[in-house]
């Protein structure tokens, strides 16, 4: 147990040395929007939680403790018409631990092409969009304790110039015997950084402007900065206050340390009953200075129709403050 334990403090103090606050300075930020309407509806507090497919994004340990294959796809309506989709897979593997699949796309909607000299738009459209493909595996060390990781690749397109990188995650997952607490804890998004680079990125310049009669239409390339990916450690616990046969209420709270901005808490909460409905609330960025994230609420369905297949359907409310809202829904089969 003390190694698990050791473990698990190396995994807190790792995370404390990589998170700065530079607010706004990393580049794919998509990679910090969050997915999967019953985690929302938690408030984000659900790294000690972790018992679905949407653990492959919030910690991938947890996918070694659910005991059954299943898939979801989760659709995000964000602001400004911007459409964030999310899907993901698990396989179990019995005593081998678990392996999972996801993909994220961030899709901008069309966006009109202007230049200096037709600033009202040429009449052309681009699409810009962002993508993460993430590859994870988990195993159960112990009946209480599991770890997990991911390796993904991700990148970022702006008509026809692009980024991309790999990064990783890894998480742990330790179920006590207390009341069902449950202590989690997650690195995501640990990567090189990422330029961008494209044929939009060539020029026409003149590299002697102040000489008459020279070529003033060299082919040239602008050189962009590099900047890191959105580094994320996160901590959380959980707890079963109450759990019967057919109830159970559980609270759940997650402190984040980020690379691009302060410290924050996400609370939440979950009331089952007969597992089968829930009903969810929780608050996000806590203690967070200038943060439009607050309220969120969220009810899910839980059925299933025989005992190998059953289907989940979940959708959360988020308040975003003068950006009024977003809505979450989600639908999934397990098997």
């Amino acid at each position: 147990m003390k190694k698990y334990i050791i473990l698990l403090l190396a995994l807190l103090f790792a995370g404390t040395a990589f998170g700065q606050s530079k607010v706004g300075s990393t580049a794919a930020p998509f990679l910090n929007v969050a997915i999967g309407p019953r985690a929302i509806s938690m408030g984000g507090a659900f790294v000690a939680t972790a018992d679905d497919i949407s653990a492959l994004y919030w910690n991938p340990a947890g996918i070694a403790r659910s005991g059954r294959n299943g898939a979801i796809f989760t659709h995000s309506e964000w602001f400004a018409d911007i459409s964030y989709n999310w899907a993901g897979a698990v396989l179990n593997l019995g005593g081998m631990g678990a392996l999972g699949m996801s993909i994220t796309y961030l899709d901008y909607g069309d966006i009109e092409v202007t230049t200096l000299s037709e600033q009202n738009g040429t009449g052309e459209f681009y699409n810009p969009s962002d993508m993460a493909i993430a590859l994870s595996y988990a195993y159960n060390l112990t009946d209480r304790f599991s770890i997990g990781g991911s390796a993904k690749y991700v990148q970022q397109t702006i008509w026809n110039s692009s980024a991309s990188t790999l990064a990783f995650d890894l998480g742990v997952l330790f179920h006590s015997d207390l009341n069902g607490l449950r202590i989690g804890a997650s690195i995501t998004n640990f990567g090189d950084d990422m330029q961008m680079d494209g044929k939009d990125l060539l020029v026409q310049h003149d590299v002697a402007g102040s000489i008459e009669g020279n070529n003033d239409q060299i082919l040239a390339k602008l050189n962009t900065d590099e900047f890191p990916i959105p580094l994320t450690f996160r901590v959380g616990l959980a707890m079963d206050v109450l759990n019967f046969e057919d109830h159970r209420f559980t609270l759940a709270v997650d402190a984040l340390h980020p690379n691009d901005n302060d410290e924050s808490l996400n609370v939440g909460a979950e009331y089952q009953v007969m597992n089968v409905i829930s009903l969810r609330g929780g608050y996000k960025s806590l203690f967070l200075d200038s943060s439009e994230e607050g309220l969120t609420l969220g009810v899910g369905l839980n059925y299933d129709f025989a005992p190998n297949f059953g289907i989940v359907i979940d959708y959360a409310y988020q308040d975003f403050g003068i950006l009024e809202n977003t809505q979450h829904f989600s639908v999934g089969v397990k098997f």
